[in-house]
């Protein structure tokens, strides 16, 4: 190797160090005494930094790295859990090893080795700094302020203390592939069946089912010579069996178990997406499940007694892309990876309850003979977009002048059995893009239960519209907005059960999270019964950090939104969960990413309720079409209330609040679509037009076009880049002569410039 080469294989090694040092900072900042958060992270981030090349690097570094491993075991070994005293230990090393690579591209003097820390294997050269790393300032969570000493007499252990696999990628590349899909699914049954467990113990089928779970993940584990997730699996698998055979009963403390070690097969599958996908390719990939295994193996000979609620960590930083067949479930908050030894029974902690899901034996243990098939997406996609195009070109065909001028019965009826066939196929083909939103919903269902148990509050989860079918990318990059608003309904929306009482409120609080086809898309509710936002305290925070002038005049939704900007929260101390506000920024701009809405409502002491608003894209939707002068929108029915032509004298002039129209002794806001939009219109006087009511949550609004040319069934296309920054159009769609009709968005319309509420004594003045 050259030296040019030498020097860049060291710049990269180098850069990947600070990354990795960076990542155990943020992880860090979520870590609290008595929990077991980011821990696992953490030690594998850790495991990355020893799997670096130590070549040329300063002997300080690689005794860090011992000494990190040391405390990491202690910790692994142990309780499980930081404590202060390790949660001192740790933010003083980041901080150290953060100065060596600050010192290493210079090639001089290396920071001393802390005096507190036990003494290297071998001398390591440096200078005094500033600062001990003990004392240096860090950005943690905890205070840490009686610390004791570390040991002087510990010697750093050799690391690989657990297990490792590696995956053999040349060769089982599509079986790897196949294993990973499958665990995913796997789990996420593991994780439900387990949910349904806690209301209903004794549920014999529940059981079998996860057990066949666990089964087979330990099979698809063994055939691939997967060894440590193997063995992790065999001794849950045996410690169900023995359930099974009514030898041990369902308590809090197996539940909790047999969770850890979900999460923990859960790690291993999302490294194994990793190196799918080129992400440390070869390299051996670590869990720590020895602790588990040990635990497994005392709770099949009794020695087991339930450990404290589990603890609530943060969604670690995302490594595995999203291309893959399915999203891997590491965003949720992951419970307690090791169970504590046999303790005093403590008391009996606070638990979440959720409407009961789906039964997750459905999904492990359903009928056999419905086999199911798994193909490539693309494939999927290429099918879809074939089968669009071949309902264009029969309704070209059909609509042709010269075909519909042929006089035969015959041939009319031929004509009618293509378009019933290609109709049919259509709806196939899209509905197999079409996925319940079950899946996203139950994962909450575990995040309540956890974090409810952290907090010591009673919350229940009732989960309404599961069945409702959306595209399954949108159902995939919902997962994130969903976590973060349940996290602020449980953290700071719910109140305790003590301070539910005294309001004269049930002690147990309830979200409810519901989805339905509503508004022309789908539109999805997360409503809890807690404090509420207060819209006082928003504007104050919002003067204090100067987002608004001291004069704004916001009303009370205006207000509301404030919370979506980056940062804003009203929590006066910051926790591991963040304040209701944090993270609404990324809610938002997720939200945003699939073209969709948000909206709040709240009434403080009573609640809150977010309702976000999908489009229709890539979906099939029933749409009235309708021409404006030369050019043709959708309308999707659904938001279509009525439509009428207007009679002389109901249509009238508010002065301030514009144009209505009296329907029935009611007064509707008018919009000319024509004039709104800046085209050219036919029907010069409104008795010659059509007025299209459509509503949009609460309100709703007419819309005047020229003409009314029929109802149809559309797919919903995408504008592309070109058209992301406007909300008046929602897609468009290829009609059935070719050519291109735009769907409204009928929220936009409704609440365009405008529109004011109308009271009932205001006097119109008519428009002829």
């Amino acid at each position: 190797m050259g030296t040019d080469d030498k020097e860049s294989a060291a710049a990269s090694r180098l850069h990947k160090a600070t990354e990795l040092i960076c990542k155990v900072g943020e992880e860090l900042a979520f870590v609290m005494p008595g929990e077991d958060a980011s821990l696992l992270p953490i030690n594998r981030f850790v495991l990355d930094l020893e799997d670096l090349p130590a070549t040329d690097a300063p002997a300080t570094w690689t005794a860090g790295l011992k000494i990190a491993r040391t405390w990491l075991d202690e910790i692994l070994d142990g309780s499980g859990k930081f404590s202060e005293h390790h949660i001192r230990l740790f933010n003083g090393w980041h901080a150290y090893m953060s100065s060596v690579l600050d010192a290493w591209p210079e090639g001089g003097n290396m920071p001393a080795w802390p005096p507190d820390w036990p003494k290297p294997a071998a001398p390591v050269a440096g200078k005094p700094v500033a600062a001990t790393p003990a004392t240096a300032p860090v950005a943690v969570v905890s205070a840490t302020p009686s610390a004791p000493p570390a040991s002087s007499t510990a010697a750093p252990a050799p690391a690989g203390n657990e297990p490792s696999i590696r995956l053999n990628l040349e060769e089982d590349l599509d079986l790897l592939r196949e294993f990973h899909a499958e665990s995913l699914e796997l789990l996420q049954s593991i994780e439900q069946g387990v949910l349904v467990l806690e209301s209903t113990p004794t549920d014999a089928e529940t059981i079998n089912s996860i057990f066949r779970a666990f089964h087979t993940f330990k099979g698809g584990a063994g055939f691939l010579h997967l060894d440590a997730p193997r063995n992790l699996a065999h001794e849950l698998e045996t410690l169900l069996d023995l359930v099974r055979r009514s030898e041990l009963s369902i308590n809090s403390g197996i539940i909790n178990l047999i969770l850890a070690g979900a999460d923990a097969l859960e790690q291993f599958t999302e490294a194994i997406a990793a190196q799918l996908q080129g992400v440390d390719a070869g390299a051996p990939i670590v869990v720590p499940t020895s602790e588990i295994i040990r635990r497994a193996k005392a709770a099949a000979r009794g020695e087991f007694a339930p450990p404290p609620a589990p603890a609530i960590a943060a969604p670690p930083p995302a490594t595995v892309s999203q291309a893959l067949p399915a999203a891997p479930a590491a965003e949720l908050a992951k419970p307690a990876q090791a169970v504590s030894e046999p303790v005093p029974q403590p008391a009996p902690p606070v638990k979440a309850t959720a409407s009961p899901p789906a039964p997750a034996r459905e999904a492990v243990g359903g009928d056999p003979a419905a086999g199911f098939v798994k193909l490539d997406t693309a494939k999927l996609d290429s099918l879809v977009d074939l089968v669009g195009e071949l309902v264009v070109a029969q309704s070209m065909v059909v609509q042709n002048p010269e075909v519909q001028s042929i006089v035969s019965l015959q041939f009319v009826r031929q004509l009618r059995q293509l378009s019933r066939i290609t109709g049919d196929l259509q709806r196939t083909a899209m509905s197999m893009r079409m996925v319940p939103i079950r899946g996203a919903f139950q994962k909450m269902t575990r995040l309540v239960r956890d974090l409810a148990a952290s907090q010591q509050k009673q919350v229940q989860l009732l989960l309404e519209g599961e069945e409702t079918e959306l595209d399954r990318n949108i159902v995939e990059k919902l997962g994130d907005p969903l976590i973060h608003m349940i996290r602020n309904s449980v953290d700071h929306g719910i109140e305790s059960p003590a301070e539910r009482t005294a309001q004269g409120k049930p002690a147990q609080g309830t979200i409810r999270l519901s989805a339905a086809h509503q508004r022309g898309g789908i539109v999805i509710r997360i409503t809890d019964d807690g404090k509420g936002l207060n819209p006082d305290r928003i504007r104050a925070k919002a003067l204090e950090r100067g987002l608004i002038r001291p004069d704004a005049q916001l009303d009370e939704s205006e207000i509301f939104s404030l919370i979506f900007l980056p940062g804003f929260s009203t929590a006066e101390t910051v926790t591991d969960l963040s304040g209701r506000g944090v993270g609404m920024d990324v809610v938002r701009r997720n939200i945003e990413s699939l073209r969709g809405k948000i909206e709040i409502q709240s009434v403080p002491g009573q609640g809150a309720k977010f309702t976000i608003l999908l489009p229709l894209t890539l979906a099939i939707i029933d749409g009235m079409l309708v021409g404006v002068g030369e050019d043709r929108y959708i309308i999707p029915t659904l938001s279509i209330r009525e439509s009428f032509r207007p009679q002389p004298g109901m249509i009238s002039t508010i002065q301030g609040s514009g144009e209505v129209v009296s329907v029935r002794g009611r007064q509707t806001p008018l919009l000319r679509l024509g004039r709104h939009l800046g085209r050219p219109t036919k029907a010069s006087n409104p008795e010659d037009a059509i007025i299209v009511v459509v509503e949009s949550g609460d309100a709703a609004r007419g819309l005047l076009v020229d003409e009314l040319l029929g109802k149809q069934e559309v797919v919903i296309k995408s504008l592309g880049q070109t058209f992301q920054h406007q909300n008046l159009l929602a897609g468009s769609a290829v009609l059935g002569d070719g050519s291109v009709g735009l769907i409204l968005d009928v929220d936009t319309l409704v609440k365009a410039p405008g529109q004011q509420k109308v009271s009932a004594t205001a006097t119109p003045t008519s428009v002829p």
